[in-house]
């Protein structure tokens, strides 16, 4: 049976099939059909109209991207910008997004992580215990200054509850 001859069809079925399972933003799909070499106003209409009835949503993607990323991976909001920007998502769209994140929650999420981490560095010397755990912040999106104050406090925190375990009873 094959493709349909005519390009609406085509870009139609493409979109539907693509958004099977997993949700895509506009510039995802637009993308797609262009690879599939879809007229650009027949890839328009079907666009707009899976639009307007509610099938691309790029606001609802960027939430349920910024909530899955920062709850699952624990990614900081510079990361999140960076990941939904090479999505197509548009940056007012993006920053309501990014902007719902609770800056208390992005620095519980960093003490998290680095409490997750803390103790595959035992053994290595402080300043590179300091190294690795900020590194592994900053990789995720966390700003110098953040990360920087959460592994130092993760340390002392770590040095009091240890404070007196060396010493003879």
């Amino acid at each position: 049976m094959g493709e349909p001859r005519d390009p609406v069809e085509q870009a139609r079925n493409i979109c539907l099939r693509l958004l099977t399972g997993t949700p895509r933003t506009r510039k995802q799909l637009a993308d797609a059909l262009r690879k599939r070499e879809i007229p650009d106003e027949a890839a328009e209409e079907v666009l707009a109209r899976f639009e307007d009835v509610g099938l691309i949503d790029d606001a609802a993607f960027a939430g349920a991207w910024v909530e899955s990323r920062h709850h699952g991976r624990g990614l900081a909001r510079r990361a999140l910008v960076r990941e939904l920007r090479t999505k197509g998502v548009d940056s007012t769209v993006i920053d309501e997004a990014v902007g719902r994140l609770d800056p208390d929650q992005e620095e519980e999420t960093a003490r998290e992580l680095v409490a997750r981490k803390l103790r595959s560095t035992r053994g290595l010397d402080r300043d590179k215990r300091l190294r690795r755990l900020a590194g592994m912040l900053a990789r995720k999106g966390y700003g110098e200054g953040m990360a920087l104050r959460v592994v130092r406090q993760a340390l002392e925190e770590e040095g009091e509850d240890t404070e007196g375990l060396d010493e003879p009873f």
